[in-house]
């Protein structure tokens, strides 16, 4: 009996409703739940065997409520939908074991693909299950009823669109349908009673059977996993694998495997990789237009009080003109160099170079902003870091990114009556030196924090590029170190640093 009852979570009611009315018209019986708690409890209790859900949910997000319920029933076909942009997380939905993805907005069309090949999916693995059971009992009754099933067995194998491998107890492959010809290249008359597992399976999938063939009594199988098969042309083909020892009592008769092409699925992902890029190349061309147009006005605008000043001989507007030519001028030459860092790749300069010294000229650099904002700078520097070899351009471009987002992070809070201070602190961590920049201004929610790192994005609307940070990360990897951020909204944010340095004796030998 087919079961249709479909378990449909997501946090928004008008989702549901739409979603709801479109599955019950194809035959289905909805369950809907309103968020990833509220699913796990109604799967629990009704175990459907089909499960829609969104992956961006408040509490339980949908990747969590996939691990949760294949923990409960690791057979159940969960399809998730995911967000425009939201790549990373349904590559990790699809690692996790779910049977595919589609994308908002939902589309009729997509959804029935999607749900017909998870139902499909069902229907295979029932028959697979049945197949490998059946095909130990062939082996422990010699009559022509075991011919007969062995009859329906071979029926069941060639019309699987997967790949089954079959071998006796020492590894000679005596079971190879179509699926696996497709995916293996070789065909049935070439491998069957002339092959084995060696000549055939990678060698991490070969290991594991003939460890298993060794101790005989174990009995596990093996879960589905990724694995790369080279055919016969020398391809490389993406593969799902599972498989297990076959036993008659205690004793191994043989084994079978399971290969499931993902070529079309992977080449679907590349696609979606391939549009994101598109997209983020569209939205770095639009957020960089608008930096530049900001740009361009404040030179405009410097201009022309610079034209008013030489029209009328005043001194002062020629003053004030001048340097709002240079600031912007200079907001060009930073943003050059920021576009330079970032694409492309560079090895870090070592030399020998004092890493308090940095700090405090960055320090230096931003004093007289701090104090025009009455923002308190602190300096907090381990005397006991002497010189080092460093990359010393690398370490000071990196602080002086961090302590300027902290300064703006005091400039955007809202809480006008806190005396907001910005530290910076250097402290030696055997052969690192670790810089820690806190400030107690706007801080971040996790939201804000988790996309920090991610492709231009910014917190200060036109007045960045979101380059900044990019550039730090990038930066600190090349140097080998690494980047850690913790903040709280109303409080403030800690950006801590840590780059490893050598010793100057060593730098001479590079």
């Amino acid at each position: 009996m087919t079961d249709n009852r479909l378990l449909l979570v997501d946090d928004e009611e008008a989702i549901i409703r739409v979603l709801s009315i479109s599955l019950k018209s194809d035959g289905y019986t909805v369950l809907p739940a309103f968020s990833g708690q509220e699913g796990l409890q109604l799967f629990e209790k009704e175990t459907p065997s089909l499960v829609l859900t969104d992956l961006k949910m408040p509490g339980m997000d949908g990747l969590e409520l996939l691990k949760r319920i294949k923990e409960v029933n690791p057979d159940t076909e969960v399809i998730v939908i995911t967000g425009h942009g939201d790549m990373d997380s349904a590559i990790e939905a699809l690692r996790l074991g779910a049977s595919d993805f589609i994308n908002k907005p939902v589309k009729d069309a997509a959804l029935t693909i999607a749900l017909a090949r998870a139902k499909e999916r069902i229907t295979m693995r029932n028959q697979l299950k049945a197949y490998t059971t059946d095909l130990e009992h062939m082996c422990r009754i010699a009559t022509e009823e075991v011919r007969r099933k062995s009859d329906f067995q071979d029926k069941l194998i060639t019309s699987s669109n997967d790949g089954i491998v079959a071998t006796d107890e020492s590894g000679a492959i005596i079971t190879y349908n179509p699926g696996a010809e497709a995916i293996f290249g070789y065909s049935r008359f070439e491998v069957v009673r002339k092959m084995n597992i060696e000549n055939l399976y990678p060698n991490e999938v070969t290991e594991e059977f003939r460890q298993g063939f060794r101790r005989k009594r174990d009995k596990r199988g093996w879960g589905w996993q990724e694995v790369d098969i080279i055919s016969k042309d020398g391809v490389r083909v993406p593969t799902r694998f599972s498989g297990a020892l076959l036993f008659e009592q205690d004793t191994v008769i043989g084994s079978v495997g399971f290969f499931q092409d993902l070529r079309e699925i992977k080449r679907l992902q590349q696609e979606l990789v391939n549009s994101e890029r598109l997209a983020a190349i569209g939205q770095t061309t639009a957020r960089l237009a608008h930096y530049i147009k900001n740009i361009l006005m404040g030179l405009k605008g410097g201009t022309y009080i610079v034209n008013i000043g030489l029209d009328k001989n005043d001194t002062d507007k020629l003053r004030t003109g001048w340097s709002m030519v240079q600031r912007n001028i200079g907001r060009v030459s930073y943003l050059v160099m920021d576009l330079l860092t970032y694409s492309k790749e560079r090895e870090p300069d070592y030399k020998s170079c004092c890493p308090n010294d940095i700090a405090e000229d960055v320090c230096e650099l931003v004093e007289s902003k701090a104090t025009q904002n009455q923002i308190v700078l602190l300096r907090h520097f381990d005397p006991s870091i002497g010189r080092v070899c460093m990359d010393p351009d690398a370490v000071h471009r990196c602080l002086l990114n961090l302590v300027s987002n902290a300064l703006d992070a005091c400039l955007f809070d809202l809480e006008l009556h806190k005396q907001w201070q910005v530290s910076v602190k250097t402290e030696l961590i055997g052969d690192a030196v670790r810089f820690e920049v806190t400030d107690n201004g706007a801080g971040m929610n996790d939201e804000v924090r988790e996309k920090l790192f991610t492709a231009f994005f910014s917190t200060k609307g036109g007045k960045g590029t979101g380059l900044g940070l990019l550039v730090t990360q990038k930066l600190v990897h090349e140097h080998g170190g690494n980047i850690e951020v913790t903040s709280e909204m109303g409080k403030g944010s800690t950006f801590i640093m840590t780059l490893p340095f050598r010793k100057e004796a060593d730098s001479e030998s590079h």
